[in-house]
This record gives C-alpha cells, structure tokens and sequence, in this order.
C-alpha cells in the first residue's frame, strides 16, 4: 500500500548506549558514554538507518527525541518525505535520526548512492581534524603525540586561566599539525584578546565559538588575525544573518540542524553569504559520521572523528587512513541493500 504515491514504511526506534574510552572535556561538560537515538525505516525488504545524539545544551536528548518520534508514527510510517519533516519536527536530533534514515532509504530504493541523489560529486577520502579534550597541557600534549596519522588537530580549551599552556604545549608536541581551538563559548572578550598572541605564535588556524550563544554582538569588536567560526550560535540556516560580518566560517552538524536535508540548505544559503564550511559532529558511531561526510565534501574543515572516542562502532565502520576519514557505501547511504 501507498499514500500519496510514497511506500509505507516499518519504523523502528530505540536508544543505544556506547561507552567512551576515556572521559572528555570541553567547557562546561564532561562526558563517559554515546547515548544514541537509532532509527530504522524499513520498506519492501529495504532498511535505512539515522542516528542521533541530540543537542545536549538544549536539552535535545536521546529520551526527549524518542518521543517526538514515537509521537509521529502513524504519519512516518504512512509515508513521510523528508520535506515534510522540515514542517513536522523542529531542528534537532530527532529530526535527524529520520531524516538520514530517509536519504538511506532513498538511495537503496533508487540504487543511487546519497552524494549522488543530493547533486554532489563523487566523494574522496576527506582530512579530519581529531579532537583533543580539554585538560592539563601536558596531557593534552601527549595525547596529540599519540593521534600519530593526525594531519589536523582540534584543540577543546576551557574558561580558565591555562588555555595559552596548552596550546603552546600541543604545537611543541606536533609542530606539523594543522591546528584549531575550540572555547564551545567558554571565552570573553579580555580572554580571547589576552589569548590571541600565544594562538597566533601557536599557528592556530581557526578559534570555535569563544563567546556565548546571545553574546554575537561581542564579536564586533574582536581584531582577529585567526579565522573565526560559529558553532552553537547556528543551529540552521534562519540563524546566519546575525553572523554576517562578525565570523568567517559556520560548523554544521546534522544533530543541530535536524539533518542532512536542511544541512545542504543551510550550506547553500551559507555560501551564498559568504561564509567557508565546516562539518562537526555531536559524537556518535559510523552512521553519525556517514551524512556528516556527504556535507564534507562542501567544507574547508571537517571534524569528523566521533567513533575514535568509542569503544566499539558499527560493522561496517569508516575508516581512518592518513589522517583522512573515508566513508565505504555500504557503511551508510550507499546504493547497494546491507542491512546491519
């Protein structure tokens, strides 16, 4: 049976646990464990898999997202477009569980894979940065030592007074990585002014979000020699006008922005205005990497490297090979019917 000349669907939905490897810092938070939102779409023997995370500063989490999803059932399983679930569930990782989950399912059904039913070319093996958690500046430094294939690393720095430390102890530990910073709005204006000096003699390429989301107009009177780039400021494409003249480059993430649909329209209209890309990740396994790896083929910054922080992922998995993610189709978004 049909609705609108669109297949029914067998939805599943249900949350997974994934435990960290070691605990990890950013501003604000620590975190042990994934709690994952996972959603199975199932149509004439063909399956589609989302995943999502959620958005822990809103309180989007894994339980809250169930719920919007199990709230909408008749409806998804009747059928529903993904230009419809931009009306029917705001941004967020409910949105994006099934929103991904879509695409999968489209590119099985049609056998086209993802990059290719969203207009885009064939993918390459994409460099990511990998993340190192805020923390002592010497263990921060032995970290990036031992991210031995890293090419690009990103530095999670905090709102205390060591932040200069750590990064000058990174660059001597890895003079040859490219190298980000990231405050997840843990700075303010005289922080980020007396930091600036060690980031610039550091080779720091871009600073993430110093400032707090409602403090944009800060950024007006920031003189930065480094790129700036917004991340929790922007959750989608409505929020890019107030950016416009204060950050150079706008982080996606499919978990904020309720998926890869809007994040292709959110990239577009972001170009349009001028801004570079970049994709980021809340965590997560492969199959939160595998829609964050179609959008980075649009971006000058991929950070893409959430199941390195995990013990176990999905099979099969992306790979890193050189400092590079690479994301087989039959992973996610492939063309071909596996079913995992």
């Amino acid at each position: 049976m049909t609705m609108h000349g669109i297949k029914r669907m067998k939805l599943t939905a249900s949350i997974e646990r994934v435990e960290m490897t070691a605990p990890f810092r950013i501003t604000g938070y620590t975190f042990t464990h994934n709690e994952l939102l996972v959603v199975r779409l199932e149509s004439e023997g063909l399956v589609g898999h989302g995943e999502a995370l959620g958005v822990y500063y809103h309180q989007d989490t894994p339980p809250s997202m169930l719920r919007q999803v199990e709230a909408l059932r008749g409806i998804i399983e009747d059928g529903v477009t993904r230009q419809q679930l931009l009306t029917l569930l705001p941004p967020g990782g409910a949105r994006n569980a099934l929103d991904c989950a879509l695409w999968d399912l489209e590119a099985k059904q049609q056998g086209k894979p993802v990059w290719q039913l969203a207009g885009l070319n064939p993918p390459e093996p994409l460099l990511t940065t990998f993340t190192v958690g805020a923390d002592e500046p010497e263990v921060m430094a032995e970290r990036a030592r031992n991210y031995t294939q890293a090419r690009a690393l990103k530095l999670k720095l905090t709102d205390d007074d060591r932040n200069a430390d750590r990064v000058r102890a990174v660059r001597a530990a890895r003079p040859d990585a490219w190298l980000m910073v990231d405050a997840n709005q843990g700075f303010t204006p005289e922080t980020l002014a007396s930091l600036l000096p060690a980031l610039v003699e550091s080779r720091v390429a871009v600073v993430e979000q110093p400032f707090p989301v409602g403090k944009e107009a800060w950024l007006d009177d920031v003189d930065s020699p480094i790129p700036l780039a917004a991340d929790e400021s922007v959750q989608d494409h409505h929020d890019l006008e107030k950016l416009v003249g204060r950050v150079n480059v706008i982080n996606i993430k499919l978990d904020k922005c309720g998926g890869l649909t809007e994040a292709l329209i959110l990239a577009k209209r972001a170009q349009e205005l001028g801004f570079k890309l970049m994709v980021g990740n809340m965590g997560g396994t492969s199959w939160s990497m595998g829609p964050g790896f179609v959008v980075g083929a649009l971006c000058m910054v991929v950070d893409l490297d959430g199941p390195l922080f995990l013990v176990s992922d999905r099979t099969p998995a992306v790979r890193y090979e050189d400092g590079r993610i690479w994301c087989p189709e039959e992973v996610w978004g492939g063309a071909m019917a596996v079913d995992a």
